[in-house]
Formats: structure tokens, C-alpha cells, sequence
């Protein structure tokens, strides 16, 4: 008897001892690959990288961007491959003022209510159902602003959302992730050495890397190079034995039963 119970703790011990190490699906570190605004670069010079690696991403995309407009097909058939569709608003409000002069008044923030923009996003909520017929959806705050006035919004919306990206430089552990702020790195012009750091602390600590990209080879003044950026996602890939790369969709799910699993 007393062999077998030093065999289950044993066995226990070494169990528990490998999900604290390898927390996310048997692997060091999770990395979440985020597009943002739905943009044409996105199609024409990430979507071929990251197919070709067999990489899923998550496009959060703006409804009413001139490259939904324009190519809405092209959108609805990232889908197809397992990319996610996530919600980035109908028509990309940010907070206006002092430095952001290029935010218009019709979608500056300071003349939005909460309702207005849950409204707005519900509708995109809506008009990306109708691209890929899925309901469970996330979402990533415009310009990292969350609040109007003093309300931050996404409290009238965790119902519809089952997490949301902001915009903050920093990575965390399983169980020190806000589902409703999570961090993210923002890609400005950083080279294949800088973002592969990114990934190196995060395989070293366990932890979740989210990283945002806008422009991709143009598109955006935050810009990623192509050569950099196809050097990244090839290290990504390379490394796929460490690292479980997913949406965020799958991630947050994730992250959710084990967090039930634990109660």
C-alpha cells in the first residue's frame, strides 16, 4: 500500500512539475500573432507567409476599413485556413487631442457615449457573423483607449467578447492574465533580432506573447519589413516544438479551462 500512494505522488509530482514548465498545451510559451485595421498589405504580404508555415493568426479588423470594403471576399476567405476574424470596431474611434490631431471629430472618442460604442460594436459583431458564421468572438481596443470619460466601455460588452487585446509592452503567466487587458507587443519598425527577444523571454518565463502588427511591407507608418517579418514567423515556426501558436480566440478559451479546471 505504501508503494503504491509513494508511486502516485510521485507520479503527481512529475506531472505537476510538467505543466508548470510546458503550461500552454504541453509547450514553454504561448504566441499569439495579431493584425490590426484590415489592410491590404495584410492580405497580399502576410496572409502568403503565414499560410505557407501553416501559421494561424488573428486579423482584427475594422468593418468599414477600405480594404473590407473593397475586397470583402478576400476577408471572409481568411477564415478557410483557420485565421480568426476579430472585432477592432466598426469604424476605428480613438481619443482625440494633443498629438492625435489626425482623429476626426465624427470618430473621436471624447464625442462618443458608452452606448454608441457598444452599439458599433455589436454591429460588427454582427457583420463578422455573417463573414464566418461564428458567435464567439475577441476584440482589441482602437489606439489602446478603453475608457469614455471615465467609463471604460468594455464592461457593457464581456458578454460579447470572450477576451480583449491591449496595448501594453509586457507578457504574462497563465494565471496572471486579465482576459479583459491583455498585453500585447506592438511591432514599430523592430528587426528580426528584436522581436525574436520577444519570443526568447517568453519561452525563459512561461509565458504569453501577443504580438500587433499594423503594416506589413507598407501600409502603415508601424511597420514591419517583409524580410523581418517572414524571418519571424519562420523562427516561430522552426521553434513550434516550444511554442503553441494560436489565435486568441483559442488561446483565451484555453486559458479558461484551466482556470475552471483548477476551481
Amino acid at each position: 500500500m505504501k508503494r503504491v500512494l509513494l508511486y502516485l505522488l510521485m507520479s503527481w509530482s512529475v506531472t505537476s512539475y510538467s505543466q508548470s514548465i510546458q503550461p500552454w498545451h504541453g509547450k514553454k510559451c504561448a504566441v499569439v500573432l495579431t493584425y490590426d485595421d484590415a489592410i491590404d498589405q495584410h492580405l497580399d504580404n502576410a496572409i502568403p507567409v503565414l499560410d505557407s508555415l501553416e501559421l494561424k493568426a488573428t486579423f482584427y479588423v475594422t468593418a468599414f476599413s477600405s480594404s473590407v470594403q473593397k475586397r470583402l471576399h478576400d476577408w471572409k476567405n481568411l477564415t478557410i485556413n483557420g485565421h480568426e476574424l476579430g472585432n477592432h470596431t466598426l469604424y476605428h474611434p480613438c481619443t482625440g487631442g494633443k498629438g492625435r490631431e489626425w482623429v476626426s471629430k465624427e470618430y473621436d472618442l471624447n464625442n462618443y457615449s458608452p452606448k454608441r460604442m457598444v452599439d458599433e460594436t455589436r454591429m460588427t459583431n454582427l457583420f463578422l457573423q455573417a463573414l464566418d458564421g461564428k458567435t464567439k468572438r475577441t476584440f482589441a481596443f482602437t489606439c489602446g483607449d478603453m475608457k469614455i470619460g471615465d467609463s471604460a466601455f468594455i464592461n457593457g460588452m464581456k458578454n460579447d467578447f470572450v477576451a480583449a487585446r491591449a496595448v501594453r509592452n509586457e507578457m504574462h503567466k497563465i494565471n496572471e492574465i486579465d482576459l479583459y487587458n491583455v498585453d500585447c507587443y506592438m511591432v514599430n519598425n523592430h528587426s528580426f533580432e528584436q522581436m525574436k527577444e520577444w519570443v526568447d523571454k517568453a519561452l525563459q518565463t512561461n509565458s504569453l506573447l501577443v504580438i500587433l502588427f499594423h503594416g506589413v511591407g507598407g501600409g502603415n507608418s508601424l511597420n514591419v519589413d517583409m524580410q523581418a517579418h517572414r524571418q519571424f514567423l519562420q523562427y516561430l515556426e522552426k521553434n513550434e516544438k516550444d511554442i503553441w501558436i494560436a489565435t486568441m480566440l483559442e488561446t483565451a478559451e484555453y486559458i479558461n479551462s484551466q482556470r475552471q479546471a483548477v476551481k
